[in-house]
């Protein structure tokens, strides 16, 4: 039973750290990067799709984007949502057939911005992991009188130990992309 919901822990865990990984991709650096749209909802017919079931994304270039629509008539649409989305600061040109998106170089107060913004993104993963922690714990405590006081322990410790990892997963891809923004 404890290895069951320490089983439980872990992979809610490594969802967790993958979510944050993902939010982390979604915060501009210098490049152009196809992954910075991935949130972006498109108002196709009345109903908010995401980008990636419209179109194809492709970087030709390392400061361009080329977003090609699969039907026509959502480009006003898709041109409209990269426009509204918040942390870019790009202006999408619609040419008929494709969006056209050329990313501005980003100033350094741009970049010290961006850093912010993900280390606030990496301590809410933090905190969600925190909120695993605390709801497995719970869990484990509930298993109290079906196991004694040493088992109990000893699942605590271990759960401890994979949460520590999984922080220290979070702290590491953070360092990676403040380094990736901090580049010039």
């Amino acid at each position: 039973m404890i290895a069951d919901v320490l089983a439980d822990a872990a992979s809610r865990m490594d969802k967790a750290v993958e979510m944050a990984k993902d939010d982390f991709a979604t915060v501009r650096s210098g490049r152009a990067n196809p992954q910075l749209f991935q949130k972006v909802l498109v108002d196709y017919y009345g109903t908010p799709t995401p980008l990636a079931q419209l179109a194809s994304i492709n970087a030709p270039e390392a400061r361009s984007l080329i977003v090609t629509p699969y039907d026509k008539s959502a480009l006003k649409a898709i041109e409209q949502a990269i426009r509204d989305m918040p942390n870019l600061g790009v202006n999408p040109t619609n040419d008929g057939n494709i969006v056209r998106i050329t990313m501005p170089e980003l100033t350094q107060e741009r970049r010290k911005e961006f850093v912010k913004l993900v280390r606030s993104k990496g301590e809410d993963a933090k905190v969600h992991l925190r909120g695993i922690r605390r709801k497995i714990k719970d869990d484990l405590g509930a298993l109290g009188s079906d196991v004694g006081e040493d088992e109990l322990a000893r699942a605590e410790k271990e759960l401890d130990a994979v949460t520590r990892s999984h922080v220290d997963e979070i702290d590491d891809a953070l360092k990676r992309k403040e380094a990736e923004l901090l580049e010039v």
